[in-house]
């Protein structure tokens, strides 16, 4: 049987943000641990018996700020002296985000598997899965072999293209075809928020379709288009289209329809939702018989990256009349990070009184931090994330204060503190888009454009590296090269 490494770091890392990442914030498995993360290669599963499995570490993170270097070189050394111990290898899952920043270098996906490369040699077999909202430099794309993205936003296919990944390795390996001949690479100079490019709606629903019939033409192994990150300030930071197979027309054809393709309805994307301003975001709410009524405070959304900390909203929020009675609408606010408060609050116990301070310890640019009082309604210990989770009430406002930031994404993550989102007026979440969960549980909802590290006006936030011109910034831009652009081999470098 073939023998077959796993290796992989997940995180968006917005440049934009005051936040940096540290080792720990990366929920690392180690060996044996990976497998739990892929049903797939689950120990009876078709996949497991293919191959001799090797795994190292798969570290993932919540979105945030730039990783330090420290954090980036501790997790690539572990990964690295893994592999030196069972070499050789027949192939390599390598799994990634692929929008991760590093403080002092350029393109750390590229340099990471710049470094596998350098340790497990030229002629393995690299399949590489990434996050549709990743970007793939030139050096990346050379140094891996078969390359795949999601093709869904929500990433409800997150775990079909990991195994599409792996599927498409272990084919290659078994019918002794090895690396692709072919490998088209087109960048496409347009930079795009996730909360403008979801799949569920025109014209990313129709763009998207145009990626699976590709796949199914006679020397296709993948297709794959990048949105790619929009919070990040260098040049790797674009849209990408990759075709991989063996006939040369069919790979360089597919690569340049999809590419055109993308180029073609460039104005059509609009966000996923109505956005207006915060004030208007809560007018509508107030008058509004929809339960709930959803929020996305889209500037501090910690699953793009944001510090998760920015207090601007909720402080608006707060100031209003209308909330200043528990008699008046119910509005649960996910979430602000207030660990000052969450210790005030485990000594005084549920029901008591409590004040302390919450937000801006990270991000204070827009708002400083709150002192919040309240009564507790709620505590939970123990949550991977947020560590401990506090639920405060003031006047009619209940906010879910946690020792560490965390996103709020299901409705078990609000009954578990008590909360019942469905039966509340409004309910405010750090996010963008909302996560099927939260979608399918609206009454009404608008994204807010709120400030914070991703901020949704991009014009706002000051590139200085991308490459220029790039749709939207340079809208009046001439139609660029969407030529195929081919990518040597690793063994060909």
């Amino acid at each position: 049987m073939p023998r077959v490494a796993i290796a992989g770091l997940a995180i968006e890392s917005s440049t934009f943000s005051p936040a940096q990442t540290e080792a720990a914030a990366f929920k690392s498995r180690i060996g044996e641990e990976i497998f739990s993360y892929y049903p797939f290669l689950a120990v009876d599963s078709a996949d497991r018996k293919r191959a001799e499995w090797f795994p190292t570490l798969r570290g993932h993170a919540i979105p945030g700020g730039i990783v330090t270097r420290e954090a980036y070189d501790s997790l690539v050394h572990i990964t690295l002296e893994m592999l030196k111990e069972n070499l050789p290898y027949d192939g390599l899952f390598f799994d990634i985000h692929g929008a991760m920043s590093v403080v002092g270098l350029e393109d750390p996906e590229g340099d990471f598997i710049l470094k596998v490369r350098e340790v497990v040699g030229s002629e393995t077999l690299i399949s590489t899965s990434m996050d549709l909202h990743g970007n793939v430099s030139q050096r990346l794309a050379e140094h891996t072999d078969l390359i795949t993205c999601y093709r869904m936003a929500p990433h409800e296919d997150a775990l079909e293209s990991k195994q599409r990944a792996v599927e498409n390795l272990l084919e290659r390996l078994e019918n002794g075809k090895g690396k692709p001949k072919y490998k088209a690479w087109i960048p496409v100079p347009i930079l795009l928020p996730g909360e403008k490019t979801s799949t569920r709606i025109e014209p990313g629903k129709s763009l998207y379709a145009k990626v699976d019939p590709i796949t199914k033409k006679e020397g296709v192994i993948d297709a794959a288009i990048w949105i790619g990150y929009a919070w990040a300030d260098e040049p790797r930071n674009h849209a990408v289209v990759m075709v991989t197979g063996d006939d040369e027309n069919e790979v360089k054809n597919g690569a340049e329809y999809l590419a055109q393709s993308f180029w073609d309805v460039r104005n059509e994307f609009e966000f996923v939702a109505p956005v207006a301003t915060l004030e208007e975001s809560l007018e509508m709410a107030l008058s509004s018989d929809k339960k709930p009524f959803m929020i996305s405070d889209m500037g501090d959304n910690p699953t793009a990256g944001g510090a998760g900390d920015v207090t601007w909203t909720l402080n608006e929020i707060l100031k209003r009349p209308e909330f200043k009675s528990e008699s008046g609408p119910s509005l649960i606010y996910a979430s602000i990070p207030g660990p000052d408060l969450v210790e005030n609050a485990l000594e005084a116990g549920i029901g008591a009184e409590v004040e302390g301070y919450v937000g801006a310890a990270v991000d204070n640019r827009f708002a400083g931090p709150i002192l919040l009082k309240g009564k507790i309604l709620s505590i939970k210990e123990g949550d991977r994330d947020a560590e401990v989770e506090v639920v405060v009430q003031t006047g009619s406002v209940r906010v879910i204060v946690t020792k560490k930031r965390k996103p709020y994404h299901y409705e078990k993550d609000f009954t578990e503190l008590q909360l019942n989102p469905r039966e509340s007026d409004i309910v405010v979440v750090k996010i963008g888009y909302l996560v099927p969960e939260l979608y399918d549980m609206r009454g009404g909802w608008i994204m807010a454009l709120t400030p914070g590290g991703v901020d949704q006006d991009l014009e706002r936030l000051g590139y200085k590296r991308i490459n220029r011109p790039m749709f939207p910034l340079d809208r009046d831009m001439a139609d660029p090269d969407l030529s195929v652009r081919w990518i040597k081999a690793a063994d060909q470098l």
